[in-house]
């Protein structure tokens, strides 16, 4: 969110179903080389069969096949073996199996063209055989006596060998009606190449049918208008709006053009002008009104991909205002330039499968979050002090996030913008990754790359207001569409901007699907919802008589509690282990509760009152820190009311307020000292954590968007070299210890140990996991002065180790550190059982971890 009030002017197909490999439905393809390892088994008894009894050492009993949808058995004779497949058939299917047809899809298409040419020829040699089958067994004629030519063309190729005919010429009928007509058992040899012939099959044919069912879902025609999908847009169900609604190239009529579809509800008229038309009213452009609620729609076989275009809107006045950028769009001219562009997006191969697998299996409560956040345009430029693009910057960015030890990154607004001054918190275009950057799949591109070196991807999303740039949404149709129709809601006077109308229908059709656009698209992980407190409340900003009460007679926004409980409701639908986080700084309730218990739903709450406080403390004199110790602690006195996040962001180095180190009190030394205690101190508190660029070196200046961060300070200046290492070891520390945040959100994940000392300014306290053997003790000193055996309380007998020293020389510190194992000792100090005596450096934190426990049977024994 920005920090100062800027407006944004300165700121067909076969019917029969999927075929297998030997051009088969898949009812038909019950017929297959896995028949034949049924080969000397009985022919199992169907619902009115015709029984034949046999005497015999072994009875079989014959079936007569009714229609095409039952399993034809393959009959073994003394003789020979009747198949239902012919010969060229079973050699197409080996010749396919031997070749994976998701590496060559050119002859896979081949194939697959040939063997729907010869579909009609194979049925009619199934059916042809099955109504022979039929004969046969009705006649009662004996299998044995079958024509071998019939045997030849369609017997199934293999190595068996033929049986011995057994019976005697010269018997009688009689004789030979009471013999033994039963089939020969075949070799564990001749089944085990049945078996495996018929594994090959049936392999192949899941792989075919696995590319069919791809094709046919890739040929859906997503952009299709059905009264379905327009039904549910105009009810604010409609979560995949984007696929009906902007430019989609497709074909009509068996020509290629563009369908443009929008909404402008109170338009009299709609036109598309742009590069085909060259940006005149035509008449031909004209769109047709499709719904009675304002969706327009046409499709122009002279525009392509890559063309420019706005809509030009007519008012229910008959005026025409300025052209309309499409609100849908997924590309959008550089600024100044604002058009819109037809974009068809390119086949992305994804590499995160790995990435996305572990990710849904996870409780994201009970894992490490620590985020960098980043903006793209400022994290680093080109030489001539330009942009990168998102390919460049997925080149450095993954591998230096993960160096560095971080979990995430939470990359500030890449909706369209016009102004770079407001960071892109005044969008335009919200399907459209801002083109400063590149385009679409070069967003891929870096997500891509962040995914593959295990760091996740958070947007910063704005769904509480946009531009009021005459070109975007602002009174789209001439009137208020996407914002309020009432002034004093629509007016966001703070920002310059307007608001969303968060209970019209299409709106919510519009910002939930785009939402889950980038969840869908760009595989995100999640999202970092601006504002949220500008949504919930109607006063926000607003003093007294220029607002307006609910029904109920308060200041809660209504319909966008509703929207934000729908919203998360339908992100965690679809993606269960989303990070939904709300930047909400009021106290309202519940903004982490499930909705199920009326909550909004979110699964993080940035935790704003814990930085005001802390970041309030760290500049006062240490000599008057006692006076305002309470600002240390009292965050842990509502820390379980949400699920938190502890926030160092960008707001907090811009417009006076300093840079992070900046805001540190004293000399060069306490300031880097205390930025080092402070930054202890935030990682061991509960939490998840977020802090952004360039404060990991600390650098010195406030951040401007307008140029790139200090990078040269790391090689020029030692302690800035220095403090990039502090906070790559202090990174990985956290990442390495569960104590860190397994029970971030549990009681049981931290204790006191020692939270009034604010005489000597010192806190204590423990973090804790599941398991004991994991807990870390944290030392906390907020003053320049060195205490020498101090003693502290700790809850177990045993060994402790020194884990991490802010003070430590090669971070910049004065190098007060003591490197001995520490042993515990059955005194109890600090409500705690047991105590020890430490070193406590100057302006730093000191961090033990258990390295032993030792069992105290005589407490154990009195405790039990």
């Amino acid at each position: 969110m920005q920090n100062d009030p800027k407006s944004s002017k300165i700121k067909d197909k076969d019917e029969m179903g999927p075929r297998d490999m030997n051009g088969l439905t898949e009812e038909e393809g019950k017929v297959s080389i896995e028949d034949n390892s049924s080969v000397g088994k009985k022919i199992s008894k169907t619902k009115g069969s015709v029984k034949k009894k046999i005497s015999s050492k072994e009875t079989t009993e014959l079936n007569p096949i009714n229609n095409l949808d039952v399993k034809v058995k393959d009959i073994t004779t003394k003789d020979e073996k009747i198949g239902i497949k012919s010969k060229g058939i079973l050699k197409k299917s080996k010749a396919i199996d031997k070749k994976n047809p998701l590496e060559n899809k050119k002859e896979e298409k081949i194939i697959l063209e040939e063997e729907n040419n010869k579909e009609s020829k194979i049925e009619e040699v199934l059916r042809n055989e099955i109504e022979n089958k039929k004969t046969e067994l009705k006649d009662g004629d004996n299998i044995n006596k079958s024509k071998s030519t019939k045997t030849n063309e369609l017997a199934v190729q293999s190595k068996t060998k033929k049986t011995t005919n057994k019976s005697s010429k010269g018997k009688s009928a009689v004789t030979s009606t009471k013999a033994s007509t039963r089939k020969k058992s075949p070799s564990k040899e001749l089944m085990g190449e049945f078996q495996e012939e018929g594994e090959k099959i049936e392999k192949s044919k899941t792989e075919h049918s696995k590319i069919n069912v791809k094709k046919r879902t890739e040929s859906i025609d997503k952009s299709e208008i059905t009264n379905l999908n327009t039904y549910l847009f105009h009810q604010g169900k409609n979560y995949e709006s984007y696929n009906i609604l902007g430019s989609h190239i497709k074909t009509e009529k068996r020509k290629k053009g563009v369908q443009f579809v929008t909404w402008a509800p109170n338009a009299k008229d709609v036109y598309v002008v742009g590069d085909f038309n060259n940006f005149e009213v035509k008449e031909e452009y004209k769109l047709e009104r499709i719904t009675e609620n304002g969706l327009w729609r046409g499709f122009f076989y002279t525009a392509k991909a890559g063309n420019r275009y706005k809509y030009c809107i007519v008012g229910s006045d008959g005026e025409i205002g300025e052209y309309k950028a499409d609100p849908y769009a997924i590309q959008s001219e550089l600024r100044p330039d604002n058009a819109s562009i037809v974009y068809k997006p390119k086949a992305f191969k994804w590499n995160d499968k790995k990435w996305i697998d572990q990710r849904n299996k996870i409780n994201v409560l009970e894992q490490p979050l620590n985020i960098y956040e980043v903006h793209l345009g400022s994290w680093k430029t080109n030489k001539d002090g330009g942009f990168l693009k998102y390919e460049e910057i997925a080149e450095d960015l993954p591998k230096y996030v993960k160096d560095m030890g971080y979990t995430h990154v939470e990359i500030m607004p890449l909706i369209e913008h016009p102004l770079d001054a407001s960071w892109g918190y005044q969008g335009t275009g919200y399907y459209s990754p801002t083109s400063r950057y590149g385009d679409y799949e070069g967003l891929k591109i870096l997500i891509n790359k962040l995914h593959e070196a295990n760091i996740g991807v958070i947007m910063d999303w704005v769904p509480g207001h946009f531009c009021k740039d005459a070109h975007g949404l602002y009174k789209f149709d001439g009137t208020p569409t996407y914002e309020y129709q009432e002034e004093w809601r629509a007016e966001n006077k703070g920002w310059g901007t307007c608001n969303f109308d968060l209970g019209r229908d299409e709106v919510k059709s519009y910002l939930i699907s785009n939402a889950l656009y980038w969840y869908r698209e760009f595989h995100i992980d999640g999202l970092r919802v601006d504002a949220v407190s500008s949504i919930l409340y109607l006063d926000y900003s607003r003093s007294h008589g220029e607002w307006a009460p609910n029904k109920y007679g308060g200041n809660g926004n209504l319909e966008a509690i509703d929207f934000l409980k729908e919203l998360n409701k339908a992100v965690f639908a679809e993606y269960p282990t989303a990070l939904m986080i709300a930047e909400e700084s009021t106290s309202w309730p519940n903004v982490t509760k499930p909705t199920i218990y009326d909550g909004l739903g979110f699964n993080l709450k940035w935790n704003m009152g814990w930085m005001n406080d802390t970041l309030e403390y760290v500049e006062i004199d240490p000599k008057y820190r006692k006076h305002n110790h309470k600002n240390i602690t009292f965050a842990m006195m509502y820390n379980y009311a949400e699920n938190y996040l502890l926030p160092l962001s960008h707001d907090e180095v811009v417009h006076g307020k300093k840079s992070l180190v900046n805001k540190m009190w004293g000399d060069e030394w306490n300031k880097f000292a205390g930025l080092r205690a402070f930054m202890c101190y935030m990682m061991g508190h509960p939490g998840k954590k977020l802090s952004f660029m360039g404060c990991e070196f600390a650098q010195k200046i406030e951040w401007r968007e307008y140029e790139e961060l200090k990078w040269n300070l790391i090689d020029e200046l030692e302690i800035h070299k220095k403090t990039q290492l502090f906070f790559k070891d202090l990174n990985n520390l956290y990442l390495n210890n569960k104590a860190f945040w397994e029970l971030d959100h549990d009681y049981r994940g931290f204790n006191w140990i020692e939270a009034d000392n604010n005489e000597q300014s010192i806190l204590i306290f423990a973090r804790r996991s599941r398991n004991d053997k994991d807990t870390l003790i944290f030392i906390i000193n907020f003053t320049s002065i060195v205490y020498y055996d101090y003693q502290i309380g700790v809850p177990f007998l045993g060994s402790y180790e020194e884990v991490f020293n802010s003070d430590d020389s090669k971070y910049g510190g004065s190098g007060q550190i003591m490197g001995e194992m520490l042993v515990s000792e059955k005194t109890q100090f600090h409500n705690q059982p047991y105590s020890l005596k430490v070193k406590v450096p100057p302006m730093a934190t000191l961090i033990l971890k258990v390295n032993e426990i030792n069992v105290d049977k005589e407490i154990k024994e009195k405790d039990e």
